[in-house]
């Protein structure tokens, strides 16, 4: 009787490349939090105030926390509880939106603004060092690869997802 074929239990190459970039990115959340910590802050918190900053930098008035949501691609929920923190901690401030009525503007408060340049004067630093495992043109290619894949997810979520 012939021996039955052993059915490869390999991981397709797909499996492994989302394995890896999932893995990738929780290690890059444990280096980065202890340096965003140094700053009193969270990662979460610094992706609000950075995009708050940009925001000023495009001479915008603030964002809308729905405009922030779309921004850093999370669920207005979970902007509003970093919103709420970051104003008890006198970083940002919600106002009125002059387009709006119903909408509140959320903006750097002078001491938000304060932190955002202090983070930024080591942040280049931070960054060179966290992709130090990787040359130029390797830093390169894996910017090209993942602004691929993000416009084909891009194009998943337009058409509804799969």
């Amino acid at each position: 009787m012939p021996a039955a074929k052993a059915k490869s239990t390999a991981p397709k190459p797909s499996e492994q490349a989302l394995r890896s970039l999932i893995r990738t990115l929780g290690l890059l959340d444990k280096v980065m939090q202890p340096y965003f910590a140094r700053f009193g802050i969270s990662g979460s918190q610094w992706g609000v105030l950075r995009n708050l900053h940009r925001a000023e930098a495009e001479g915008l008035p603030g964002l809308r926390l729905t405009d922030l949501s779309e921004r850093l691609l999370i669920r207005p929920p979970s902007v509003t509880g970093v919103v709420d923190r970051l104003e008890r901690g006198g970083l940002v401030e919600r106002g009125d939106s002059p387009t709006d009525l119903r909408a509140k503007r959320v903006v750097l408060t002078p001491r938000g603004r304060q932190l955002v340049e202090q983070v930024m004067q080591d942040h280049g630093r931070q960054v060179d060092l966290v992709m130090g495992g990787l040359t130029a043109d390797g830093q390169a290619a894996l910017h090209e690869l993942l602004s691929r894949l993000g416009e084909h997810l891009e194009g998943l979520i337009a058409r509804g997802g799969v």
